[in-house]
């Protein structure tokens, strides 16, 4: 697509897509929740709690109870580790990924009205 915007259009695109994100009936996700979610289903696996926390350079218990959300929510699963039972594995769901991909479309909605492209439905 090719498109430039300035920090102010950046910004109204994002607020765009989190309103109709707020709209819809769902979970209602924190910066820290979005940031973990996008981390764990953009990223290569495998994931644990101490990775997360280097990566997004944040604390592990601020990680865990964010993680503790998600789990509630249905959108991130914890497995132990069959190779080291100490460690706990943090996997997508499938509702997690309808989630993510529901919100994409926000976002690819927001850039299209933004640049106004015509939106495919």
């Amino acid at each position: 697509m090719g498109v430039e915007l300035t920090a102010v259009q950046a910004l109204n695109l994002w607020r765009s897509a989190i309103v109709d994100s707020v709209r819809r009936d769902g979970p209602d996700l924190s910066a820290r929740q979005m940031a973990l979610m996008l981390t764990v289903y953009v990223t290569p696996p495998p994931h644990t709690v101490r990775g997360l926390a280097v990566t997004l350079n944040i604390s592990k218990p601020a990680v865990t109870r964010a993680l503790d959300r998600l789990s509630e929510f249905g959108l991130i699963k914890r497995k132990v580790d069959e190779a080291d039972r100490r460690s706990v594995l943090v996997q997508r769901t499938v509702k997690g990924s309808v989630f993510l991909r529901e919100f994409g479309d926000l976002v690819v909605a927001a850039t299209r009205e933004a640049t106004g492209e015509a939106v495919a439905g």
